[in-house]
């Protein structure tokens, strides 16, 4: 007669309650580890996706003159809602949302006087909520009737920014900022920027890291406008160095408030002045440097630059006559490489 096996004892202190307890504890923590590495898994791909969907910044956008009309300036020259058009290119820059602007001087009407940083304190407090960096250099306005007041005042709204020089790279472009108020600056400080300038120039035409240079300033070397006219004094001091720099491919100004485009020992001069100042008319019998965008001609606009590995990809961007938004315009590409440029396509 087969006897009955004794029933397992589960007192807690008997050795197969310990067993069955170790056993179940294992699993628990084999359940835990499972579940953290699915979750881990799961949040890396989630993030995956979300980076791929997500467009990469690679636009960098340039405008100047985005300065209210004066009085005085109305008496020779016409205005059209200026003050709207600077809202609306502002508003359509931050709207592409760049992963850089340059303002190129003239931000306002007169620099030393807070009230008139109102729409440019808008468009940098929107920016800033993107963590969309945006530098600047000082134009005439900005500084007109008090350097001092002037500069301080463009301290205050981009404290990262020298007044006299500085640098700034993006996606391997190195922009170089310098300030053309040679009628402000003293002696030393011409002589000053001049050197650093220079420097400037070496060693980032052997820095590996940096592809392209551009060479921004106010003052426009090459211009056909019947206001401003060109600079002698860009001329002078900073156009040499461009065009012996082999980075070197790109030389953008403002001041006068028009697109303009010239080739110089096959490098490429542009001039963007309209981000909201008054136009100003051309001398279309220059016997100058011939523009290459003669046929475009916007009141208003902006630059946009991309790089596509050794291309830069050149736009600018109008506001339509209506107002009623904005257009591809004149466009072209430079290879940095063959330092070589191709115009695409303009109106």
């Amino acid at each position: 007669m087969l006897k009955n096996k004794p029933a397992c004892n589960l007192n807690p202190g008997s050795r197969p309650f310990v067993i069955s307890f170790q056993k179940d504890l294992r699993m628990r923590r084999t359940i835990f580890k499972l579940s953290v590495t699915t979750f881990l898994l799961l949040a890396i791909s989630i993030a995956v996706v979300a980076q791929q969907s997500t467009p990469v910044r690679r636009e960098i956008d340039f405008v100047s003159d985005t300065q209210q009309p004066m009085a005085i300036e109305k008496i020779k020259l016409r205005s059209n809602q200026n003050t709207r058009a600077t809202k609306l290119i502002l508003s359509e820059i931050f709207r592409r949302e760049p992963c850089t602007v340059y303002m190129l001087g003239d931000q306002v009407a007169v620099g030393s006087q807070a009230r008139r940083w109102t729409t440019v304190d808008n468009f940098l407090d929107s920016c800033h909520s993107k963590k969309i960096p945006v530098h600047a250099l000082l134009g005439n306005h900005d500084v007109m009737w008090s350097r001092k007041k002037g500069e301080k005042n463009f301290k205050r709204r981009f404290p990262g920014d020298d007044v006299i020089n500085y640098v700034s790279i993006t996606d391997s472009v190195a922009v170089i900022m310098l300030n053309s108020n040679f009628k402000k600056l003293s002696g030393t400080e011409t002589a000053n920027q001049s050197t650093w300038y220079e420097n400037s120039l070496r060693q980032l035409n052997i820095d590996p890291a940096v592809k392209a240079i551009i060479v921004c300033c106010h003052h426009a070397p090459y211009s056909n406008s019947t206001i401003v006219g060109s600079s002698s004094a860009v001329q002078q001091f900073f156009v040499p160095g461009f065009l012996r720099t082999g980075k070197c491919c790109l030389f953008i100004t403002g001041h006068a408030h028009a697109f303009e485009h010239f080739r110089v020992s096959g490098k490429d001069f542009l001039t963007i002045g309209g981000g909201g100042g008054l136009h100003q008319p051309l001398n279309e019998n220059s016997r100058s440097i011939p523009d290459i965008a003669v046929d475009y001609k916007p009141s208003f606009h902006f630059l946009s630059i991309e790089r596509e590995s050794d291309i830069l990809l050149v736009r600018s961007h109008f506001l339509k006559p209506d107002f009623s938004g904005f257009q591809d315009g004149y466009s072209f590409e430079i290879n940095v490489i063959e330092k070589k440029s191709l115009v695409r396509s303009y109106l």
